[in-house]
């Protein structure tokens, strides 16, 4: 009867230790958001609403050259790592002239040396930019890229400055590009 006992025991020890190892490994890259108003899900007042909120994985430096060599020049980026980043605008916007009808949208990039081309696109929920399909883009836009004038980024960053204007701002290693949005 003890045998029998401490068996069933261990068998469920094993069972239970394997069953733990099924999970997935923690990404690298950690997912984050940025809002308009900057902080706006922390920092919330009550009857305030948010304008745009923008879904995006961060990846790290970790001593490599970013844009040129990990993140190629001229092609379209998932703008971020892992799923593509989505942008959702909580009401009808204008970026450079061009209306954009509020929803969710992902949010691809193409980037240059001293430009950047900004994309929205109606295909969501995929994971980087293998299926990114140019003739779904609903708006594009041309932005100026500049350099840091910190020190390198370790992360890749979005973030809406506060302030009344809405300007998203990306950044990573030692470049920053800034798209303004109005309302």
């Amino acid at each position: 009867m003890k045998k029998t006992s401490l068996i069933y025991c261990l068998l469920s020890l094993l069972a239970l230790g394997a069953y733990a190892q099924g999970f997935r490994a923690v990404d690298k890259s950690s997912l984050d958001y940025a809002y308009f108003p900057d902080n706006f899900a922390h920092d919330r007042k009550d009857g305030e609403k948010a304008l745009v909120r923008v879904t995006y994985s961060r990846p790290a430096k970790n001593g490599r050259e970013v844009f040129g060599k990990l993140i190629p020049y001229g092609k379209v980026w998932r703008t971020g790592a892992n799923e593509n980043a989505e942008i959702k605008f909580y009401q009808d916007a204008t970026i450079q002239g061009k209306k954009v009808k509020a929803g969710t949208y992902s949010l691809f990039t193409i980037p240059g040396e001293n430009e950047w081309t900004i994309i929205l696109n109606s295909d969501l929920d995929y994971w980087g930019a293998f299926k990114y399909k140019e003739a779904n883009d609903v708006a594009r836009f041309t932005v100026p890229a500049k350099k840091s004038t910190e020190a390198p980024i370790e992360h890749f960053s979005i973030q809406f400055p506060k302030g009344t204007d809405a300007i998203m701002r990306m950044g990573w290693d030692n470049t920053i590009v800034e798209v303004p949005i109005t309302f």
